[in-house]
């Protein structure tokens, strides 16, 4: 599983009944499996990596993206008809058994089976599984491959991020009925509880550090004393901004890292920025980005102002980077998975898309307000700063909060129980 994938079941460990199951790693898979596991991620990486190379790269990726493209939404058609994708993925299941055996595994102690990719859900269906089946959607609109070959006939379920992944998945064929908008599921322990206690409070003091000038909270007193009552920033004193740049899981966006710490050099060297560095898994990776600090004469700065982690297990990593997140004042990133973290009031800077779908989430963010496009990296110390003291960067976070699902996790787990808890109505917009 990719990193979007997998920090989806991040988000829904709370509510697993036991440990959970990564379909391409797990004890006791076979090793035909393994192979095909291990074959398409490092292919993936490979070519993802490739698309910074000049011409040949960017053609060699879209060779590759053209199977997992988004077609337009409009007009509105019927787009049931099975790409080559989904027809190979069928091929896979019904003539090499892939997942038979983590199906068959799983079958001996049936409970409902939430997949945050489509292939082990087929192949759960295909190999008659005997529980629920639910597939958890990771951006604001799927591809053709993430609907079943006959969906119409098909018993599987979606948990929806977004309306227009709900009307998506019925241009495909869904029945209406098989479709349940969630949100995305964030980490409960980022939230707190229903009424969203600790997020809350998160977001109360990010908007002092996001707002230094005060143009923010003047135009908008009337909703901040709705939410906070009489408490208040005083915007006596311009605190420390801290952005963290996440790296996607094939390791690709080191270039433009590379810009932005030679880009903040002396913001950090004066205290006035704290950079977090996410290399997720990418040990190797860590050490570079090190080197290259050590190289830009920052080494005064490390684990002071400037941060760079990296971590021996996914596991490890996602909740090193949800605990990490609640002191973030922006995150930098591809607009991935991680584009609905703005439901935490983060603002996103994204990076150029990587792939069909981060295309998607990109106009999702900009047509909610909650991101932006990153602007010349070499400068960016500059209009960042301009983003600040005018307000863009608070007024992203708040939309972000105000606009994007943040209790996913708590519409999935209850959905899945008999006694419901009473939790507000998603907008379709969303």
């Amino acid at each position: 599983m990719g990193y979007g994938h997998q920090r989806a079941s991040f988000g829904l460990e709370a509510i697993a009944h036991k440990d959970v199951v990564i379909a391409n790693s797990y004890k006791g898979m076979p090793k035909s499996d393994k192979r095909h596991w291990d074959r398409t991620r490092h292919l993936y990486e490979r070519i993802s990596r490739l698309k910074g190379l000049p011409i040949l790269g960017k053609y060699i990726f879209a060779a590759m993206d053209a199977f997992q493209q988004i077609d337009p939404f409009y007009p509105r058609r019927d787009l049931s008809r099975p790409t080559l994708q989904l027809r190979e993925v069928y091929r896979q299941i019904r003539r090499d058994g892939l997942c038979k055996h983590l199906i068959t595994e799983l079958s001996k102690d049936p409970r409902p089976l939430i997949s945050t990719f489509f292939l082990p859900a087929f192949a759960a269906e295909e190999h008659d599984y005997p529980g629920d089946i639910y597939i958890v959607c990771c951006d604001a609109d799927v591809a053709r491959a993430w609907a079943p070959l006959d969906p119409r006939k098909s018993r599987i379920k979606y948990f929806a991020p977004t309306g227009r992944v709900v009307e998506r998945l019925q241009l495909y064929g869904v029945p209406k009925e098989n479709i349940i908008l969630t949100g995305f599921p964030l980490p409960p322990s980022l939230i707190g509880d229903l009424e969203a206690s600790q997020l809350r409070e998160d977001l109360f003091d990010r908007l002092e550090r996001l707002d230094p000038k005060g143009v923010f909270h003047q135009f908008h007193q009337k909703d901040l004393r709705d939410m906070y009552g009489d408490r208040t920033h005083t915007h006596e004193k311009d605190h420390p901004f801290t952005v963290t740049y996440s790296i996607g899981g094939a390791g690709a966006q080191q270039d433009t890292l590379y810009t932005l710490l030679q880009a903040f050099k002396k913001p950090l060297l004066e205290g006035k920025l704290r950079f977090v560095i996410e290399a997720g898994t990418h040990r190797q990776l860590a050490k570079d980005i090190e080197k290259e600090a050590l190289r830009l004469s920052l080494h005064q700065t490390l684990n002071k102002t400037l941060f760079i982690f990296s971590h021996t297990t996914r596991e490890g990593y996602f909740e090193g980077f949800a605990k990490r997140l609640r002191m973030s004042d922006a995150l930098w990133t591809k607009p991935s998975e991680l584009s609905f973290y703005t439901g935490l009031g983060l603002p996103i800077i994204m990076n150029e898309p990587l792939g069909s779908q981060e295309h998607f989430n990109r106009h999702w963010l900009e047509s909610i307000g909650a991101g932006a496009r990153a602007e010349n990296p070499a400068y960016a110390w500059e209009w960042l700063q301009d983003w600040r003291n005018n307000g863009y960067l608070a007024t992203m976070a708040w939309d972000g909060f105000h606009v994007a699902p943040t209790h996913g996790t708590f519409r999935i787990a209850n959905h899945l129980q008999q006694a419901k808890t009473e939790i507000s109505a998603l907008p379709f917009i969303v």
